[in-house]
């Protein structure tokens, strides 16, 4: 299991943007700003391919958008359509060759893609497919879906034709962004685990993203959601879609509305915000207790920490500043420099706690070493009580869809229990979310949720386990 040693959350793999604009619009531009507003889903590494006449420049490395792309190279490339991703490894290691999009030339032209989700069959098809002769230049699931589509492709009267035929030979998730000479398509897996919707620009110009947050950056406007199973194409003649996939068996992640979506964000007709706020206010009513101020962990606690605080009517406050300069991953020269690493990022408002009975709201626990880290600041600050409550229920078992949370050795719920937990992280009380009822923080949402990692309720068959050394050494030996 990987986690980040600075913040200890668990993490989703991708954020995807793609655009469509048959009059030639700066997509290069319009993807870089959208890249932007996408960087909380993925800080490891981004690129974006852009088809300029049917010829594809791709732009991809490691690092923040603001590091792999500038002015220079921005001016280098235009085009009429392009798709872009940020990327947080789950399947295949931190290298640029993984890095995406992927682009790939076969007997048909060029194949573009970009992906968010995880396979859970993909060692399985890889092996099948390098024992055919496929040659692999990458060790992630992606590069397996836009091989099989390729393959498909050589006997499909068009490239959607293969993706439709791609779909069912692949379980798991997948959000994807395929780009031909000529097409941009867009499709959900038939559970719709992780998000995808579409917008629309003046021209005709039609935008694709992980998050509607994305169309406010470009000032596009959001459209819809693309359904679970749906494929989108957009091409010279306009939008239409393939519904053929498509069913009423919905799984959207949960956690997405919990915390990895931006709160400014709506997805499948729910307003992110509002989730977390309602999550809070749940707390409130499951775990009242006598306090001075309500606070939450920056960012993902916020909004939660916001709901406890209005259904309690206890104050809400500031009682820990977060570094803004400090992204999700930085360099640790040593063991000392770990340990300090919570500090690093966020600080405690001395002059608010001090003194005070705290409430403190954060959206999840998986090994507690955050946490307790945390509580100690907040005492030694002069907090009198210190008060936990999380905004989801205990993590206790492995999610084979994006998120990566792949051992129940590492966590903390799998090995004690709630007041154990409470005692070995240093808090007055401690109060999650309760999973029944757990759907009710998205009553608006148009899906039903998958919370397997939660339950272990998966919403279909998944692996014991996940060999992902074995994967990314080309296969199993």
């Amino acid at each position: 299991m990987i986690f980040n040693e600075t913040d200890n959350k668990p993490k989703e793999e991708c954020g995807l943007f793609g655009i469509y604009d048959k009059h030639g619009y700066n997509c290069a531009r319009m993807t870089y700003y959208a890249l932007y507003s996408l960087q909380h889903r993925g800080q490891e590494s981004c690129g974006m391919a852009v088809n300029n006449d049917n010829n594809i420049f791709c732009h991809k490395d490691l690092g923040l958008v603001q590091d792999v792309f500038n002015d220079f190279v921005l001016s280098q490339i235009n085009g009429n359509i392009a798709i872009g991703h940020v990327r947080y490894s789950t399947t295949g290691s931190n290298s640029r060759e993984n890095a995406q999009p992927l682009v790939s030339k076969y007997v048909k032209g060029t194949l573009t893609i970009a992906h968010n989700g995880n396979l859970t069959n993909a060692a399985e098809i890889r092996e099948n497919l390098e024992q055919q002769g496929a040659i692999f230049q990458t060790t992630n699931d992606s590069e397996v879906i836009a091989y099989v589509i390729a393959r498909e492709r050589l006997t499909s009267a068009s490239i959607e034709e293969a993706v439709s035929r791609t779909i069912p030979k692949l379980k798991g998730a997948f959000s994807l962004l395929v780009m031909s000479p000529k097409k941009l398509i867009a499709l959900r897996d038939p559970y719709g685990i992780r998000p995808l919707c579409m917008g629309k620009l003046e021209d005709e110009t039609y935008v694709f993203s992980s998050e509607s947050c994305a169309f406010d950056t470009i000032g596009a406007k959001f459209i819809r959601d693309i359904k679970p199973g749906e494929i989108v194409v957009v091409d010279s003649d306009g939008l239409r879609s393939r519904e053929e996939h498509c069913s009423d068996k919905s799984a959207f992640c949960i956690f997405e509305h919990i915390y990895f979506a931006r709160p400014d964000s709506v997805i499948d007709g729910q307003s992110v915000y509002e989730a977390r706020k309602e999550a809070g206010r749940m707390l409130a009513r499951q775990y009242p207790i006598d306090a001075d101020m309500v606070i939450g962990v920056p960012d993902s606690g916020l909004c939660a920490a916001i709901g406890y605080a209005e259904e309690s009517g206890i104050p809400y406050g500031e009682g820990l500043i977060k570094n803004r300069y400090i992204g999700r991953t930085f360099i640790q020269p040593s063991q000392t420099m770990r340990e300090k690493s919570v500090s690093i990022k966020l600080n405690v408002l001395k002059t608010s706690v001090a003194g005070k009975r705290i409430i403190m709201v954060d959206d999840s626990i998986v090994r507690g070493t955050t946490t307790k880290k945390l509580i100690n600041m907040l005492k030694d600050a002069g907090a009198s009580e210190v008060h936990v409550r999380i905004s989801a229920p205990p993590f206790l078992w492995p999610c084979f869809f994006g998120t990566d949370i792949s051992d129940r050795s590492q966590l903390i719920a799998c090995h004690y229990t709630v007041d154990q937990i409470c005692n070995n992280i240093g808090a007055d009380s401690l109060g999650y979310i309760a999973l029944e009822g757990l759907s009710n923080i998205a009553k608006n949402s148009k899906l039903k949720f998958c919370d397997a990692c939660f339950s272990g309720n998966y919403p279909f068959e998944v692996p014991l386990s996940v060999d992902k050394l074995a994967f990314e050494k080309g296969g199993k030996d």
